[in-house]
């Protein structure tokens, strides 16, 4: 999809990115641009899966664990596309991706998709963000389209499965360098697309493949207080100055939002803890059946 520029942070993940590449090459976009965040040379390591394509861009954030969210903030930078998709190194597009996403997000400056959680190990489906074939909530089923109602703050922040959206880059959003740790700016990020845009757009099938891999940093032994810190530092922002949201019904929203993820939070690491989950996703997956 000509216009696209696809953005990888790569943080020690010479295992998983050849695979994250392809799957945005079979897109088609523009460019590829692939962030190192920890000194390694992956056009080396891209060039001896066979991936020594043209399109695949390098940059570093010149240090070793700055975050994913400068990594992206440079890509961004760098960035010639007109719309930028952001992937990490350990996920994977699904077919359609973009060719589903770019028009929706020209239309509206965003857009996002359902996606699949897949357990790396096994391959077995864990999830979806949201079920693609229902049943769906009735006040936010499913048009005959294919999309779903577009998600307000309360409806997003009621999510549990991370989720990029396809922007146009001349929006100019940054991702949020200033949060202590590396869970939650995902969050942020999407919140800002909503303050700024309104109700984001979210295909009902999904095109993106979220991978729960042991020792990534959302799947870690330490990954509950992580999550735990980042949402106390959420919290102290909104203290602070709002997160810089112009709509008070998304900093509500997320005020709400962040108390019942805390309490959410401990309640997967006590499960952690008694052998009854293995990770956030699984733990949520079950809790939903």
């Amino acid at each position: 999809m000509s216009g696209v520029s696809v953005i990888i942070p790569a943080f020690r993940a010479e295992a998983t990115i050849a695979r994250a590449v392809a799957s945005a090459l079979t897109e088609n976009p523009f460019e590829i641009l692939v962030i190192a965040d920890d000194g390694a040379d992956y056009a080396a390591v891209l060039a001896k899966g066979g991936l020594g394509d043209g399109r695949v861009r390098h940059g570093t954030t010149g240090r070793s664990g700055a975050g994913p969210a400068r990594a992206r903030n440079l890509g961004r930078d760098l960035a010639r596309g007109e719309f930028l998709a952001w992937l990490d190194a350990d996920d994977a597009f699904l077919p359609g991706r973009l060719a589903a996403l770019v028009p929706m997000a020209a239309s509206h400056g965003a857009a996002a998709d359902n996606v699949r959680v897949v357990d790396d190990g096994t391959g077995a489906v864990l999830q979806y963000l949201f079920p693609e074939d229902g049943p769906f909530p009735k006040d936010r089923p499913f048009p005959k389209d294919g999309l779903m109602r577009r998600l307000d703050a309360e409806a997003f922040l009621a999510t549990a499965v991370p989720m990029m959206a396809v922007v146009r880059r001349a929006l100019e959003l940054s991702w949020d360098e200033d949060l202590p740790v590396l869970l939650g700016d995902d969050v942020a990020y999407n919140l800002r697309l909503i303050d700024r845009l309104g109700p984001l757009p979210v295909t009902g099938r999904a095109y993106h493949e979220y991978r729960v891999r042991p020792g990534s940093i959302c799947h870690a032994e330490d990954s509950a207080a992580l999550a735990e810190a980042s949402y106390r530092a959420m919290l102290g922002r909104l203290d602070a100055d709002g997160f810089g949201f112009r709509e008070s019904a998304v900093r509500a929203a997320l005020r709400a939002a962040l108390a019942a993820k805390i309490e959410l939070n401990r309640a997967f690491e006590r499960a952690r803890l008694a052998g009854e989950a293995g990770n956030f996703q699984e733990f949520v997956a079950r809790r939903a059946r």
